[in-house]
């Protein structure tokens, strides 16, 4: 029999703040891969002593789980969002945006932490300590808050973006390279939330005119 997978835990924060690291911001991105719609980046700091009972990494939860987890992170902890939207990403390329956008919301905090726990393995210019956890998300309790609302964030937002710009289906591939979002794009053409810089809008913009 399969060993059961481990859920993330507050191990990693409580360690820190037993060291004196203290607030401890966990950091996770949503979006790097889309064709369309802003990267999503979150820093949260959870309270130690209300830590939400089923944190998990986003993508293992479903969109009832995610948005029940988000409102009760957002109403228990210390919340930052920021958004590098397709200007910056066609600008400075998805790494450096998506860097950006991580140090922006660790910067947003209402308090400076101490140690910046980062889902991946690509540190953000943060000034203080950091360390990077690949699969961080399904691993530490506050990286899967960030991971929840990032993703609940972004598909509220592609979900907007998709009744403004309707015909792209934004709402339901969340601006993904799926079958859908490719016929919408030889239908209709790239509208300004296409990221430019990726090969594929890239080639369609000599074959049809801006939206």
């Amino acid at each position: 029999m399969a060993e059961p997978r481990q859920k993330p835990d507050f191990s990693r924060e409580h360690a820190a703040h037993r060291a004196g690291e203290v607030p401890v911001a966990g950091v996770d991105e949503v979006g790097r891969g889309p064709w369309a719609g802003p990267v999503v980046a979150c820093a949260v700091v959870l309270d130690p002593v209300r830590v939400p009972v089923g944190l998990d990494d986003s993508k293992r939860l479903s969109a009832a789980q995610r948005e029940r987890l988000f409102e009760e992170i957002c109403a228990t902890a210390d919340v930052s969002l920021a958004f590098a939207p397709p200007i910056r990403i066609d600008g400075h390329n998805i790494r450096q945006a998506t860097l950006w956008a991580l140090a922006r919301a660790v910067a947003g905090l209402s308090r400076a932490p101490r140690l910046v726990l980062v889902d991946g393995n690509d540190l953000p210019p943060v000034p203080c300590a950091a360390h990077t956890i690949i699969g961080g998300d399904g691993l530490v309790a506050s990286i899967a808050a960030a991971s929840i609302v990032a993703k609940v964030t972004r598909d509220r937002l592609m979900g907007a973006l998709g009744a403004a710009h309707p015909g792209y289906g934004f709402e339901r591939h969340m601006g993904y390279g799926t079958p859908e979002h490719q016929q919408a794009l030889a239908a209709l053409g790239v509208c300004r939330h296409h990221r430019t810089s990726f090969a594929p809008i890239r080639t369609r913009l000599d074959e049809t005119p801006a939206a």
